[in-house]
C-alpha cells in the first residue's frame, strides 16, 4: 500500500487506527483545496495547500494551513478532526453535569472554611497574649508635687 500522507509509516498507521477507532470512514469526510497565503513565500500563494476538510454525519469543519505542503495539511486535518469527535464524544459521555461540578467545588470549600475556622477557636488565647500584662498605674513614675 502506498503511503497517503508525506510522514512516517507509524504516524500514517496510528491515525488510520485512530479513524477506525472512531468509525470515521473516509467516504464521510468532504475534501476542498484552497489557496492559504501568509507564511510560506510564493508556493502558499500559487498552490493549493490549505484542506477545508467537513465530517458528514457530525458536521464538524477543520481548515488546516499550517504547512507549506498540501500531503501534511491533509494529515493534520485528519488528525484535528479525530480529536474534535474524541473531545465531543468525551464531553457527551460526561455523567457529571457543569452544574454538579460547581455543587462540589462549593461544598469543598465550606469545608475548607469550616476547618479553618475550628483550628483558630482551638488556639489557646493565652499563646496571644503576652504572659505578663504591666500595671500601668504602678509603673508611672510620680513626677515632682508642689
Amino acid at each position: 500500500m502506498a503511503p497517503r500522507f508525506p510522514v512516517s509509516v507509524e504516524k500514517e498507521h496510528k491515525l488510520s487506527e485512530l479513524m477506525e477507532s472512531l468509525q470515521i470512514k473516509e467516504s464521510d469526510l468532504e475534501e476542498s483545496f484552497t489557496r492559504s497565503g501568509g507564511k510560506g513565500g510564493q508556493n502558499v500563494n500559487k498552490v493549493s495547500t490549505a484542506v477545508h476538510l467537513k465530517h458528514k454525519s457530525s458536521g464538524i469543519e477543520i481548515k488546516c494551513s499550517l504547512y507549506r505542503t498540501q500531503g501534511l495539511n491533509r494529515y493534520k486535518a485528519r488528525a484535528i478532526l479525530c480529536e474534535k469527535i474524541l473531545e465531543q464524544r468525551q464531553k457527551a459521555s460526561s455523567t457529571i453535569s457543569d452544574v454538579q461540578k460547581k455543587a462540589i467545588r462549593n461544598k469543598q470549600k465550606d469545608a475548607k472554611r469550616k476547618k479553618e475556622k475550628y483550628s483558630r477557636k482551638g488556639q489557646n488565647s493565652s499563646s496571644i497574649l503576652p504572659a505578663e500584662v504591666p500595671n500601668f498605674e504602678e509603673e508611672v513614675p510620680e513626677e515632682t508635687k508642689d
